[in-house]
């Protein structure tokens, strides 16, 4: 059964075909109407631009920590290994030693040693990790056997606590 269509009437067609499609506006501006809103603009992108730079000098500045602490890892597992663990002992100091330098600069930190350096690392670590390390630089690596397997443990520990917070000078 096919369903029947009945023709419109001509009155009802005459009005369909005389209707129109609907008139669609154009479309919002995304540009500012006022001057206000472009200097705003201008000025979170000024901030954006000053933000963005600080982060990438201070990114940079750092690197030498990055780096320090990537130096850590291999001498963890050497201090692991009682064959290998007087020179991690040695490259631990060389590392701390190393980091300082490019911290605080040559002037501050070369000629620095035993006490003199046990001290700089106390003021300027922000926490207890240069009284962990005032182990390492007093007399563990002339000491052997199980003061060194004591010590050991904490060393980079301590070592990486200090490689994080110690303070530079600007």
């Amino acid at each position: 059964m096919a369903a029947q269509q009945t023709a419109p009437d001509p009155l009802t067609e005459t009005a369909l075909r005389s209707l129109k499609d609907i008139a669609v506006p154009q479309p919002v501006s995304w540009m500012p109407q006022t001057w206000g809103w472009a200097l705003l603009a201008i000025l979170l992108l000024a901030a954006a631009t000053a933000v963005f730079i600080l982060w990438l000098r201070r990114y940079r500045a750092n690197a030498y920590r990055r780096e320090a602490l990537g130096l850590l890892d291999g001498i963890e597992q050497d201090l692991q290994n009682p064959a290998t663990r007087e020179q991690a002992i040695h490259q631990l100091a060389e590392v701390l030693k190393r980091a300082a330098l490019a911290g605080c600069g040559r002037t501050e930190v070369a000629s620095l040693s035993g006490a003199a350096w046990v001290r700089f690392l106390d003021d300027h670590g922000g926490s207890d990790a240069g009284h962990a390390l005032n182990a390492l630089l007093d007399d563990v690596e002339y000491q052997g056997g199980a003061h060194v397997d004591a010590v050991a443990a904490t060393l980079v520990p301590a070592a990486r606590i200090w490689i994080r917070r110690h303070h530079v000078s600007a």
